[in-house]
């Protein structure tokens, strides 16, 4: 074999073998980070995921972070998924998301929550969030004053309602304000129970009475969801009529709740994350806000408290837990 030969049949050799490497080498797999304040991993996430194509140690990885109640955790716990490379990182509250943002200015984060995204400093505006965040964020006084009109139709002679609220948490104060508003126009009285960790919620409630305090409802809070048992348990003891955000509470033992869907949340959040996996910039993702809202109402906990629904509330709810 004359050297021209030999060398043409090398070559040859090398590049198959380059491209059999090549071919044979794994395909990154995205790593999903979720810093969050609560204990369990968000299993609906995964279901949600899984609906777009998206099976955990399939397709993708999932890296969850939980502070178990210690919000004092979260800037460690996001250093954690920085260093770890996720492609984004999902932030539900207004702190995972600011732990999350002071810890990468590269990494993609998408915010949500019930806190408005821009006065807490996490976006620049709706349409051009700017910066590494966007948000699938939940309206606010919108929708503190259906709560409120809620509760009137449930307990017609109520004079006073107690409000749930994380008292060191930001934008605590604009959202009282916004209460207090809506309250005004329902003629109503309002208390503010202050919490700042766990560990008060048994404290707040102990000076609690139906006759005083009427009826609770909540600041939508990380922490809160993440104690909503205890909550839910605690208020019902006072036979307290409550409505919450989030169907997680009713589900819990709440009375009410009425808020945005939780299955349109998780569908939106999916949606958003599969953008930024296939290489759209949060910049680029306008924050968004809920088109779609739902009414449960629990009769086990009507009738465990001594509350009658009206009839006309049980045939707008969109679920009743019998």
């Amino acid at each position: 074999m004359n050297k021209k030969i030999y060398w043409l049949a090398l070559s040859a050799l090398l590049f198959a073998l380059s491209f059999t490497a090549e071919a044979q080498q794994p395909k990154k797999v995205p790593r999903i980070g979720y810093l969050f304040v609560g204990l369990q991993p968000p299993k609906e996430f995964l279901q949600a995921m899984a609906k777009l194509g998206y099976i955990e140690g399939k397709n993708f990885a999932f890296e969850y972070r939980a502070a178990e109640g210690r919000e004092e955790r979260l800037p460690a716990l996001a250093a954690e998924l920085v260093k770890l490379n996720v492609d984004v990182i999902i932030a539900p509250g207004v702190l995972p998301a600011l732990a999350a943002k002071e810890a990468t200015k590269s990494i993609p984060v998408i915010y949500t929550g019930g806190g408005d995204p821009i006065a807490a400093g996490l976006v620049a505006s709706v349409a051009r969030p700017g910066g590494n965040v966007t948000a699938i964020a939940e309206l606010s006084s919108e929708l503190t004053g259906k709560r409120l009109e809620l509760i009137t139709e449930t307990v017609p002679k109520i004079s006073a309602v107690t409000v749930l609220v994380r008292g060191d948490a930001p934008l605590t104060t604009d959202r009282i304000m916004e209460i207090e508003t809506a309250a005004k126009a329902f003629g109503l009285r309002l208390h503010i129970l202050h919490v700042r960790a766990t560990a008060d919620f048994d404290k707040v409630f102990s000076g609690v009475t139906k006759e005083r305090n009427g009826a609770l409802i909540e600041v939508p809070n990380s922490l809160f969801h993440a104690s909503r048992k205890r909550i839910v348990e605690l208020a019902n003891q006072k036979r307290l009529p409550t409505i919450f955000h989030s169907m997680d509470f009713v589900e819990a033992g709440g009375l009410m709740c009425y808020g945005e869907s939780d299955a349109e949340t998780l569908r939106r959040l999916t949606v958003y994350v599969d953008k930024i996996l296939k290489g759209t910039k949060p910049a680029d993702l306008p924050v968004e806000y809920p088109m779609r809202f739902e009414f449960v109402v629990n009769l086990k906990t009507a009738k465990q408290i001594g509350v009658t629904i009206p009839p006309n509330l049980l045939v707008r709810a969109n679920r009743v837990i019998r």
